[in-house]
């Protein structure tokens, strides 16, 4: 994929560009955020830093809107109630303002912030298990930013590339990142990526369309996805799929995933922790 810093960096105002292609931020920047009438930050680990003095005007903003959209911000404005726009090279910019609503949110107007994610494709994330992972339906667990979504895209690619058809519901592009229809992430060769749609939606979309053999998709969050989830099982197709939790005890108390793991639907679970490092451990469901 693109150099997702690069990436990013090339969305920024010259000026802010400039300073923000500091070598000291090339390897830890995660977001670099820009709120109108404050100083521009760059996000390292959990601490933000100014990128200078100087406040964030309309001007900025609307100059990094027509980057990410190539003069089309037209074009994108019903992305909008998604809460971000996705960028060449993988870059996601977050956007906050007024929501224009009715009933549900429609667009958002009076932009006041944005958030540009870097995109870093982490190669072999817990290469270790991946053998223990190609026959199984697999559930990811993790507390938030512990790496769940980027060990499911190893998994992904690493089965797609030994040659199983992987579908991915990739709702909120989180996964491959397809900007104009090509992943700007590796998911491997034999994937199909199906993005935007809601991934209860997508999964079955996906199961009728495309005959995977095994579909991905990330956090199971309503019961619209655990109904997906049993359909898909009932089908004969492997499933991959994340969930908050620190551990397996953890999830058994939800009454939604206890329901899941009761049926059998996932025989494997990988929980990841963070602490100097990320490790990856397997256990029999």
């Amino acid at each position: 994929m693109p150099d997702g810093f690069e990436a990013a960096l090339s969305l920024l105002p010259p000026a802010l560009r400039e300073r923000g292609s500091d070598p000291a931020y090339r390897a830890r920047a995660e977001e670099f955020r820009l709120r109108r009438g404050r100083a521009p930050m760059v996000l390292l680990g959990e601490r933000e830093e100014p990128l200078g003095p100087a406040p964030v005007t309309d001007e900025m903003l609307r100059c990094v809107l027509d980057a990410a959209t190539e003069s089309s911000f037209h074009a994108v404005t019903g992305e909008l109630r998604r809460g971000f726009i996705a960028a060449k090279g993988g870059v996601r910019v977050g956007v906050c303002g007024t929501a224009a609503a009715d009933g549900e949110v429609r667009t958002i107007r009076e932009i006041s912030s944005l958030s540009l994610r870097v995109p870093r494709q982490i190669r072999d994330a817990g290469k270790e298990i991946l053998p223990q992972l190609t026959d199984a339906s697999v559930l990811i667990l993790s507390p938030p930013g512990a790496g769940k979504t980027t060990f499911l895209r190893e998994l992904v690619r690493a089965l797609s590339d030994g040659g199983t058809r992987v579908g991915l519901a990739d709702e909120r592009g989180e996964i491959a990142a397809a900007w104009r229809g090509e992943p700007q992430f590796d998911v491997g060769r034999c994937t199909d990526v199906l993005s935007g749609a809601p991934k209860s939606e997508a999964a079955m979309m996906l199961l009728r369309g495309m005959n995977p053999q095994v579909i991905a998709l990330d956090e199971i969050s309503d019961p619209a996805d655990a109904e997906a989830v049993l359909r898909i099982a009932g089908c004969g197709v492997r499933i991959l799929a994340t969930a908050h939790a620190a551990d397996v005890d953890t999830l058994r108390l939800r009454p939604r995933f206890r329901a899941l793991l009761e049926e059998g639907i996932f025989r494997k679970a990988v929980v990841i922790t963070k602490n100097a490092g990320r490790t990856y451990r397997v256990e029999a469901l």
